[in-house]
Order: structure tokens, then C-alpha cells, then sequence
């Protein structure tokens, strides 16, 4: 790990030197010709629009969808995914153990999967990272080479070709149009925290490169908790005409992460940060390297574009849990789009056509864990994983201010397990095709180009990932899950002078949705280890919740924004569980951040997390995780051009509050106390510095 660091050390060295010497880069003018919707929607770069134009797409959605600028989160600590979306309407997210291996839901979207994820695309400047199976590992983002992220909840990510309940969250990487030419970030703080990144960006004549690596470690809060990652992130691009360019996108990640696993809540209230003891046993870990390459072209003609993308990625896994996973991973895939803005019957249109194949393969072999070596071989698999998704969306004008939407989409998906081991005497493969038809209607009326108010309702489809048929003990063969969904909701962003004493500017997102889910996959672990004891099917459940936005400004200098969510997550008339709540989840969860910005570019003020009830940590509904209000304070500098130097202070936990920031998820506790609690940090500081040539 050591020798591993100092040539890290050293590349940052060799990248940071020649680009401090660096001249700023001066873009040439770039002049279209075309229509005014053509140069409406214009972009230095035609493969990856930039976030004004990205904003104006994704607001034609009739449904649930943001943008969330880099810049905002980037004024404090980025560790995890939750600081970069957390302020995201909808979007439930919390760290394991201080990580950035986090739980991620949307909609109530693999509800029980407390580790990896399900449920939701994860996308690179619109390339899936998730694999075929639709499972994702979270340390293939980096959120500081991010120039900003698109979520799109539900249906509403059918431009991806996603089937999720959950939808679509975009990282889009900064291009040589829009990158500082040269910056360097360094953070650091409490658990021995640090992370540092260098990105080097420019425009050759019509070329344009971005470049960044990047390094975190921290020991952790908790005990066995030590993590470890680099990146290199690069973007590549080429305009051959003002209407054709290719994008090459390269990422490389070296990661390795120990797992403290969970506690009982008598264990937490105890000492947060002590690990559990068959995690220390078996040296539990989660270590991968991945190597990932994509191409993406854009070709505009008149008022229609055709994207393609081709991408391969490679990862290998060594995995020590209840037995030693050692998985390789190829996964390769393409996607080809067609988007026409050209009127039909004299009013306008949007009309998406789109084909997104993608095949997936594992080698996985498993071994008894002889703390976190490798035993006697327990298993050795071959997997295969293959999606074909067709999907179509057309967005009719009736008049000026009201679209319509009508749209559908057909997945034929393949799950094939070749069982390679014949010393247990047990064949377990198997080959199952799931394939599903599912459609999309809705309708969006603007008040203003930026304040709406629409609906829709829309099915979802998920086949199981490999982690629900193979990712517990023992291999099963479940369903896929299936669900209705209809959602009804307003956005807007204005100026509101008369609105409130001394309020200057309003912005709100609010959402309503109810979706009807059947064989929904519920993964489920032992409650004295904490280890995964497989996935099932349950029959009908019931997810229906608000999801709410809200951003402020008084007098010129005092901003907050807020992201609420209720979640309301319940079986229905379940033989077993009746009508109870979904474990795993808080029913209220309130992110709030309250700050004094002055014109300087200084800023200050506090923010807090709120679960103001005890939510089930099993189904059974006799244990349950507690309350919880954790408090924290940032200030900062940068400047309004974003050039020179920033810095900022960000404090969290203030009342070292003890809680379980996350729980794992139970059938039955019996309503005795059980491995189920991940703790939240406790006090900790953080201080960070960048400089932008």
C-alpha cells in the first residue's frame, strides 16, 4: 500500500508541474448557423451539452427530474455520494460507515440492498457504469471530475433506455470547453482523512481534452474501516464539423475499502466505533480494480441528432465476506439514439427513438474465508448476463404551453449461471429470459419556460441482478419486478420580490407518487452477522411518498434550500407480514442548510439532518432504528469567477450524536435487538483548499 502511495505521490508531481506553468487557454469563437431552436440548444460541445442547455432538456420532462451543479456541493467535503445529493429531491442516500460505498434509493428502488446497488441506472456522460445484471459499484464515480449531475427519477430516465423503478442518475464529465485549465484540490481532516485531485483541461483547435486523478484515504470512524482509491478520469474531444463530434472517455480505479459491518443497537449506543467481530474474523473487504473505456458520437442535421456510444469495461473483484469472493468482470454494450425537434403539424415536437443492447460475463469463484484468505474452494461460476432494451418517446405540443407525452419501451433480458463445481454433487444452472412491455403517458403544461406543472404514469420492469440470484448462499431464481407508477408534481424557479418580506428569489420542486409493485426483490441478512442470507420475491407492495425541493433567497445575502422526503413503503395484505411497513428506510427524512453568502464570495451557517421517527429495521416490525438530528456547520470563500484560490471549513456532527446513519434489513427480529445498525460519524472536521489557474 505504501510503494502503491508513493507513486501516486509521484504522478501527482509530474501532472501538477508542467500545468502550473500553464498559459490560460483561449476558446476560439465557434459561429451556427440554423434555426432559433438550433441555436437555442447549442453548445460548444455537441456530445456533452453544457449545463444551461442540460437543464433546458431535462425540463421537457413531465415527471420528477433536477440538474445539480458541481459547483454547489463542491463548497464543502466530497467524500461520499450523499455531499453530492443529498440537496437532490427524492434521492435517499447514506454511507455504510463514513464511505462512499453507500445506500442509494429512489422511490423506495432496492429498498434492502444495503450494500452495492439496484435499482437505479448509474450513468458517465450517458454510458451505464452499472453492469448488464443492473448491479453498481459507487467508487466508479468521482464527483469532483463532475461538471455537473442529471437525476431523473422513475420513468422518467426512459431517454436512457433505463427499466428501473428508481430511474437514471447522470455524472457528466467536464469537458476542455468548460474545465479550469489547470486545478489542484486538497482536503483533509478527522479520521485521517485526505483526498486530493488535479485536472488539467483545454481546447486545441477542435480538439479538446480533460484530464483528472485523484487519491482518498481515510482510516474511518470506525474500526476496520480503512479505505483506499485512485482514479484517473479522461474526456477526449474532437469536432470533425460544426454538426459531427466523438468523445473518447477513459477511467482507470484502483480501490481498496475494509467493511466494519453492522452492529446491535446496545453495541452502538456502547461504542459507535467498534467493528463487528465476524468482520474483523474474516478480514472483510471489498478491494477492485476496473479499467473502463467509451466512445460517444453526436451528428445534428436540421433539427435532429443521432448519439451513439460504444463502451467496454473490465473489473476484478476480491471480495473476503461470509466466503472469499474472487469475480472477474467483462461488460460491453452500445446505445443508439435518435432525437427529432422538428414540428409536426405546424406545432412543435420532440420525438426519441432509441436501442440499448448490453452482455455482461463473470467468472466468479468462491472460497471458505480463512480471515480473508482464500480456504478450500466452495464454488465456482459462470455468469452471463445480457439486456436489449427498445424504447420510444414522442412529446406533442397541442398548444403552445401544454405537451403531451406518450412513450413505451420493450426489454428482453437473459440471466444464465453455468455452475462449475461439481464437488458438492449440486448442478445449480440455470438460463431464464424475462422480457416485459412497458408503457409511459403524460403531460406537462408551462406557466413559464421554468415553472410547470405535470404528471404521468408509466410501468417499470427489473429483472434480478446476479446479486439476488446468486449473491447469498445459496442460488435462487426469482422474478422480476414489476410496478405502476403514477406521479403528479410542479417545478419553478423565479424571482419573488413580493413574495416574502425581503425574499428575492424562489425555487421549489414537489412531487407526489404512487406506485404499485409486484414480486418486489427484498434482500435480506442473518440478524446475529449481519451477512446477506439472499433476496426474494414478495407479493404486492405499496410505494408512495413526496418528494420536495426547496431553495430560498432573502436580501441578496441569505440562502436556504431544502430537500424533504416522506416515504411511505408498506406491504399489502401480505400471508405473512400484512400491511407493514418496508424496512429499512425513515418514513421523514429533512436535509436543510441555511447560509449567509456575501458578495466577496465568502459564506457561512449551519445545516442538519433530521429522521424525526423511528423507522422498522425489519419487516416483522418489532425492532427499530431510532430517531435522529445531527448538526453541522460550513464556511468557506470563492470567488464569484471561480479563478485563483477557495477554501472552506466543514464541521460535522457538532453534538457527536450517536445514531445508526443506515440499518441492514430483517425478516423477523422477534423484537429482540439484532447485527443491523451502521453508525453514523461522529464530531468530526474537515478544511479544504483549490486553486484554478
Amino acid at each position: 500500500m505504501t510503494h502503491r502511495k508513493s507513486i501516486l505521490s509521484a504522478i501527482f508531481l509530474l501532472l501538477a508541474l508542467p500545468a502550473a506553468a500553464a498559459q490560460p487557454v483561449k476558446l476560439p469563437a465557434v459561429v451556427v448557423k440554423g434555426s432559433a431552436e438550433t441555436d437555442r440548444n447549442f453548445s460548444p460541445s455537441l456530445t456533452s451539452p453544457d449545463i444551461e442547455v442540460a437543464r433546458e432538456r431535462i425540463e421537457r420532462t413531465p415527471g420528477g427530474v433536477d440538474v445539480i451543479d458541481a459547483e454547489e456541493y463542491k463548497a464543502g467535503r466530497v467524500s461520499t455520494l450523499q455531499d453530492a445529493l443529498k440537496f437532490s429531491p427524492g434521492v435517499y442516500v447514506q454511507p455504510r460507515f463514513g464511505s462512499e460505498e453507500s445506500r442509494l434509493s429512489i422511490r423506495g428502488s432496492g429498498l434492502q440492498r444495503t450494500f452495492h446497488l439496484r435499482g437505479i441506472m448509474l450513468l458517465q456522460d450517458g454510458v451505464p457504469i452499472n453492469k448488464a445484471d443492473g448491479g453498481g459499484d459507487f467508487q466508479g464515480l468521482e464527483p469532483l471530475a463532475t461538471r455537473y449531475i442529471e437525476v431523473q427519477r422513475g420513468a422518467n430516465a426512459l431517454q436512457y433506455g433505463s427499466t428501473t423503478l428508481g430511474g437514471a442518475i447522470n455524472f457528466v464529465t467536464p469537458t476542455g470547453y468548460d474545465a479550469a485549465p489547470f486545478q489542484l484540490r486538497v482536503e483533509g481532516g478527522s479520521f485521517n482523512y485526505l483526498r486530493g485531485q488535479a485536472s488539467v483541461a483545454g481546447v486545441k483547435g477542435d480538439a479538446d481534452y480533460y484530464l483528472s486523478l485523484s487519491h482518498f484515504s481515510q482510516e474511518g470512524f470506525r474500526d476496520h474501516a480503512d479505505q483506499n482509491t485512485q482514479r484517473l478520469f479522461s474526456d477526449v474531444g474532437y469536432r470533425f464539423s460544426d454538426n459531427l463530434e466523438s468523445r473518447l472517455y477513459f477511467s482507470g480505479i484502483i480501490t481498496d475499502s475494509e467493511l466494519p459491518g453492522t452492529l446491535t443497537k446496545a453495541q452502538l449506543k456502547d461504542d459507535p466505533r467498534q467493528a463487528n467481530a465476524f468482520s474483523v474474523m474474516g478480514d472483510q473487504k471489498r478491494d477492485f480494480n476496473r479499467a473502463r473505456v467509451a466512445t460517444k458520437t453526436t451528428y445534428r442535421f436540421g433539427d435532429s441528432r443521432i448519439e451513439g456510444s460504444l463502451f467496454y469495461t473490465y473489473e476484478h473483484l476480491n471480495h473476503p465476506i461470509f466466503q472469499v469472493l474472487d469475480i472477474e468482470y467483462n461488460d460491453y454494450g452500445a446505445y443508439l439514439r435518435y432525437i427529432s425537434e422538428a414540428e409536426l403539424f405546424g406545432r412543435q415536437n420532440i420525438f426519441t427513438l432509441g436501442f440499448s443492447p448490453q452482455r455482461g460475463t463473470a467468472r466468479d469463484d468462491r472460497f471458505v474465508n480463512v480471515g480473508g484468505q482464500e480456504g478450500v474452494r466452495t464454488n465456482k461460476l459462470f455468469q452471463v448476463a445480457e439486456n436489449y432494451t427498445l424504447f420510444a418517446e414522442n412529446q406533442h405540443y397541442v398548444i403552445p404551453k401544454l405537451a403531451i407525452v406518450v412513450g413505451a419501451q420493450y426489454t428482453l433480458a437473459r440471466r444464465k449461471l453455468d455452475d462449475r463445481f461439481f464437488d458438492d454433487g449440486v448442478d445449480n444452472s440455470f438460463d431464464r429470459n424475462y422480457w416485459n412491455f412497458s408503457p409511459k403517458l403524460g403531460a406537462r403544461y408551462e406557466f413559464t419556460p421554468h415553472n410547470q406543472i405535470y404528471g404521468n404514469i408509466s410501468k417499470s420492469f427489473e429483472p434480478p441482478s446476479f446479486a439476488e440470484l446468486a449473491g447469498g448462499p445459496n442460488v435462487t431464481q426469482n422474478s422480476a419486478q414489476k410496478a405502476w407508477t403514477f406521479e403528479i408534481g410542479t417545478r419553478g424557479d423565479t424571482e419573488c420580490r413580493s413574495c416574502l418580506p425581503g425574499m428575492t428569489h424562489l425555487g421549489w420542486d414537489l412531487t407526489y407518487y404512487y406506485a404499485d409493485v409486484k414480486d418486489e426483490l427484498l434482500s435480506l441478512v442473518d440478524p446475529a452477522t449481519g451477512l446477506p442470507l439472499g433476496t426474494v420475491n414478495a407479493n404486492d407492495t405499496i410505494h408512495q411518498g413526496v418528494e420536495v425541493g426547496l431553495s430560498l433567497e432573502f436580501l441578496n445575502h441569505l440562502a436556504l434550500r431544502s430537500a424533504y422526503l416522506w416515504n411511505d413503503f408498506r406491504f399489502d395484505d401480505d400471508p405473512v407480514f400484512g400491511d407493514n411497513k418496508l424496512a429499512g428506510i425513515p418514513e421523514h427524512l429533512l436535509n436543510t442548510e441555511f447560509l449567509y453568502q456575501h458578495a466577496s464570495g465568502f459564506y457561512a451557517g449551519p445545516n442538519f439532518t433530521w429522521s424525526p421517527s423511528d423507522f422498522a429495521v425489519d419487516h416483522a416490525n418489532t425492532l427499530f432504528n431510532d430517531n435522529y438530528a445531527v448538526l453541522g456547520f460550513k464556511l468557506g470563500y470563492k470567488p464569484s469567477t471561480l479563478q485563483g484560490f477557495s477554501g472552506f471549513i466543514d464541521i460535522r456532527n457538532i453534538l457527536n450524536k450517536k445514531y445508526a446513519a443506515d440499518t441492514g434489513v430483517l425478516a423477523n427480529a422477534n423484537g429482540m435487538d439484532a447485527a443491523a445498525f451502521l453508525p453514523g460519524d461522529g464530531v468530526s472536521a474537515y478544511a479544504g483548499i483549490e486553486w484554478r489557474l
